[in-house]
């Protein structure tokens, strides 16, 4: 990046993190200028970006000051309680009758669960797979059918050891998407019957797969910022004797919680003294808007029962479905039924990643994706600031690309995404997102969409219809 980017990254980094305050004024361009050792035309340049983007702004005589986010003034939206009862659930109809809904290109996507496909090195990868096709020999397209390219391995597994965590090619399985890595895993542990831990609120697909084989859910409520209860969940470990747990702990969906490093390790202790085969689902740890990149709770694991599943589809090439599974003690279980289900993923697509990865382009690309993201949050929190009433509270992730808000006296979430679908407005509303559909009035928004007028003027409507709400639809 050029110096006026880099000082404009690290004032906008600032104000993320809240080191720098909605109201508070910037050094002068003459003290920026010193202290960054710049001339004067590259601080202006670093705030003009800055304010063009709408995290700034000049007061006449006065100076600069942050315009956003918003910081202590934004409330932490209430988790709701359960008593940990297991559920039989009935989700699939609800979350198909709202992602049906949710896809049409012409809507404002603040219900997607994808951030914008502009934000990715698509052109560059394709030129990655034209070679890797044509440099490939005939024996590739049989001989790594099941587990996965060993190049691919061997390159997932050195991101591992950067984390301090010595992971072998052998331990890991590349699936269709984090999505199939997820769903071998219950099933790999699991029976019909059996009943599986999950956080409330929880990832939307994780209620369809328990749905799908027969099993129960069990919510542990876990906290907007630090993540699930330890407590509740040893509780609901000893009480129902569950056989898995399904978590996220980096940037969950949907709330963007990311789970202290103590924490994590705390988790893996115990789920390592009760032996229960935890699924971390980790898709988002790449989007980090902090100094280091979050650790997956695997670090710590020692004995294998944590399977780390992660892909490269939200990081950096969606639709390529390209996902793993560090599998941990259960690696030739899932193997197995890989080869049973699916038998393969894609051999152009691991050639075409293997190859991008092993020439060093995914850190350069991930270093300007985190940037345009913690913008586009900033922009965001600070346009519902503007446009949504005074009582909203919603979180303030340090990374990934969802907001999770809680409506103003408990209007229903699934009515808004009503009246919004109508006029081409798209969310999420809470009901996705809890197997007894207790967040009915909260909807999670995508931020992950550059900030576009229509956009703003979409966020101002949402505005509108919550401080006007309907009656409900009979």
């Amino acid at each position: 990046m050029k110096k006026y980017e880099i000082i404009a990254e690290d004032i906008a980094s600032a104000i993320q993190q809240g080191l720098l305050k909605r109201g508070d004024k910037l050094p002068s361009i003459r003290q920026t200028q010193t202290s960054k050792q710049v001339n004067a035309s590259t601080v202006f340049q670093a705030y003009y970006l800055l304010e063009a983007r709408g995290l700034i702004v000049t007061r006449p005589r006065s100076g600069y000051y942050v315009a956003g986010p918003l910081g202590s003034e934004r409330l932490l939206p209430h988790t709701a309680s359960d008593d940990g009862t297991p559920t039989t659930l009935q989700v699939s109809d609800l979350v198909f009758n709202l992602l049906e809904r949710i896809k049409d290109p012409q809507q404002i996507p603040f219900g997607s669960a994808f951030p914008s496909p502009l934000l990715f090195p698509l052109a560059k990868l394709a030129d990655h797979m034209a070679s890797a096709v044509r440099r490939m020999q005939p024996q590739e397209t049989v001989s790594d059918i099941g587990q996965g390219d060993i190049e691919l391995r061997r390159q997932i597994a050195l991101r591992y050891q950067l984390d301090g965590k010595h992971t072998e090619p052998s331990d890991i399985v590349i699936t269709n998407g984090a999505l199939e890595a997820l769903n071998l895993c219950l099933a790999a542990v699991t029976q019909p019957g059996d009943s599986v831990i999950i956080e409330s609120p929880s990832f939307y697909a994780a209620l369809q797969a328990i749905e799908r084989m027969g099993l129960r859910a069990i919510e542990v409520p876990s906290h907007p910022e630090h993540g699930i209860d330890l407590a509740a969940l040893e509780r609901a470990i000893i009480q129902h004797r569950p056989k898995a747990c399904w978590l996220m702990t980096n940037f969950q969906n949907p709330t963007g919680s990311l789970m202290p490093s103590d924490k994590k390790q705390a988790l893996v202790a115990l789920i390592t003294r009760y032996q229960l085969p935890m699924i971390e689902d980790d898709v988002y740890r790449e989007l980090y808007f902090g100094k280091e990149r979050p650790l997956p709770a695997n670090t710590w694991d020692s004995d294998g029962w944590v399977m780390h599943c992660s892909s490269f589809s939200k990081a950096l090439a969606p639709g390529y479905r390209v996902g793993w599974v560090s599998a941990g003690r259960f690696a030739e279980k899932i193997t197995r039924l890989k080869i049973s289900t699916t038998l393969a993923t894609s051999i152009p697509a691991q050639l075409a990643l293997a190859s991008y990865l092993a020439k060093g382009g995914y850190d350069k690309h991930l270093r300007q994706l985190r940037h345009q993201l913690m913008l586009q949050q900033l922009q965001f929190s600070q346009a519902i600031h503007q446009h949504l009433p005074p009582q909203i509270r919603f979180t303030l992730p340090q990374g990934g690309y969802f907001l999770w808000l809680q409506l103003p006296g408990q209007q229903d979430g699934l009515q808004l995404f009503q009246q919004a679908n109508a006029e081409n407005i798209s969310l999420a509303p809470g009901h996705m997102f809890s197997s007894q559909q207790q967040y009915a009035s909260y909807i999670r928004l995508n931020y992950g969409h550059a900030m576009h007028h229509v956009h703003l003027q979409a966020i101002a409507r949402l505005g509108q219809l919550m401080k006007s709400p309907s009656k409900p639809r009979i």
